[in-house]
């Protein structure tokens, strides 16, 4: 029963990360060079939201990179369990990141 709750959990977080991808999609096309309807300091501001998109998108692919671990050791049966030392993690952690691979100590060391 507690493996689907982390599982629908997962899941869930992966649905956020792919609504977020619709969202951010119209800040990353390609920032067109019109002088005449859009200064130079439009331009500018046009490159950085562009710069700032593509950025939140790398972050998003690392965060569903995470999430795609974080269930194939579910699957696994490998899940809450700290990859470096094999100790268990602490719920405590895991409930404040699921995708958490290893315990508080191997994350310090």
């Amino acid at each position: 029963m507690i493996s689907k709750q982390i599982k629908d959990r997962l899941l869930a977080l992966q649905a956020a990360l792919d609504a977020e991808d619709d969202l951010g999609s119209a800040d990353q096309g390609t920032v067109q060079l019109d002088q005449t309807s859009v200064g130079r300091l439009s331009r500018v501001d046009a490159l950085q939201r562009l710069a700032m998109a593509q950025a939140t998108q790398r972050r998003r692919e690392a965060q569903r990179l995470r999430l795609a671990a974080a269930l194939q050791r579910l699957e696994d049966e490998e899940y809450g369990y700290c990859m470096e030392c094999g100790e268990e993690i602490a719920p405590a952690r895991l409930a404040h990141d699921p995708t958490a691979p290893t315990c508080i100590s191997c994350a310090r060391g």
